[in-house]
């Protein structure tokens, strides 16, 4: 929670500072970060549900597909 309330208080600074600053300074502010933005959302992407093959492999291990399906089915019929 404080860590908000500090992230609050920059942002608020930041504004001010901004305020004070004349209209070409502040399009040289805006050109600057959003010309920072691309970069930024590359590293934001969604991960693909292709990154997942494989994980867990090694927990089924030794285990014959067909083998568990019938014992998983054994447990269901009681």
């Amino acid at each position: 929670m404080e860590a908000v309330i500090m992230a609050d208080n920059a942002y608020e600074a930041v504004m001010q500072a901004i305020e004070k600053l004349s209209p070409a300074d502040r399009l040289r502010l805006v050109t600057e970060l959003t010309g920072n933005i691309p970069q930024h959302t590359g590293k934001l992407r969604r991960p693909s549900i292709l990154e997942l093959r494989g994980l867990g492999k090694g927990v089924w291990a030794g285990v014959h597909p067909d083998e568990y399906v019938d014992l998983e089915r054994t447990a269901w019929d009681g």
